[in-house]
């Protein structure tokens, strides 16, 4: 089921339904997808990752249980 919470606060054309993953790796938790972007937490192997889109090695997606959005490197997932 996708989470379209938002749906009617925010306009889009279309919603990403997200793709359950599993880290397989510690990760830096980052804001943007850049080694210099700032890190808002660290996630760890077998920590859950709702994919919502993987280009140029980084993948944008949510985790934890406050949900929070940032990105990660593609190969933490595994994928």
């Amino acid at each position: 089921m996708a989470d379209v919470s938002l749906a009617g606060q925010v306009i889009a054309s279309h919603y990403a339904e997200p793709l359950l993953r599993t880290l397989t790796a510690a990760v830096e938790f980052r804001r943007a997808a850049t080694v210099e972007a700032d890190v808002i937490g660290r996630l760890q192997p077998g920590d859950k990752f709702e994919l919502l889109d993987d280009t140029g090695g980084w993948a944008w997606g949510y985790a934890g249980a406050d949900r929070r959005v940032g990105y990660v490197r593609s190969e933490a997932l595994g994928i």
